[in-house]
């Protein structure tokens, strides 16, 4: 930094004067209006994340048959005497919904947490 070049200055908004601080922590285990809205948002944003996650699971499971229908080698070839077509309906979908599973709970966890660090944060004050 040159010696002409003016310090920086880290520029912090400061609370009101007679504002009531934020109790979002007390508002969510008091039940209040706020706190139900809060939690209302957070079940609403798993209940969108399981349903993209369950719509991708189903959009999968049905390309499967229409793969069948559409493709005839897919239709036709076998392994070991039994059709590919039912080798992959029989075995695929247990490792997919599986993996969806899983998905599904690492990401609703990180919405929680994501949760609980807003209610902490609001609760503790900007630092």
């Amino acid at each position: 930094m040159s010696p002409e070049a003016p310090r920086r200055e880290r520029v912090v908004l400061s609370q009101r004067r007679g504002a009531r601080p934020v109790r979002t922590r007390a508002e969510v285990t008091e039940q209040t209006a706020v706190g139900e809205h809060l939690v209302r948002g957070l079940v609403r944003a798993q209940l969108g994340l399981a349903l993209r996650i369950g719509l991708a699971v189903v959009a999968l499971f049905v390309a499967i048959p229409l793969l069948g229908l559409w493709v005839d080698d897919f239709a036709t070839a076998s392994v070991a005497g039994i059709s590919v077509n039912w080798i992959v309906l029989g075995l695929l979908p247990y490792p997919v919904l599986y993996f969806a599973g899983r998905l599904y709970i690492r990401l609703a966890e990180q919405a929680e947490r994501d949760f609980m660090k807003l209610i902490d944060d609001e609760e503790h004050g900007p630092s």
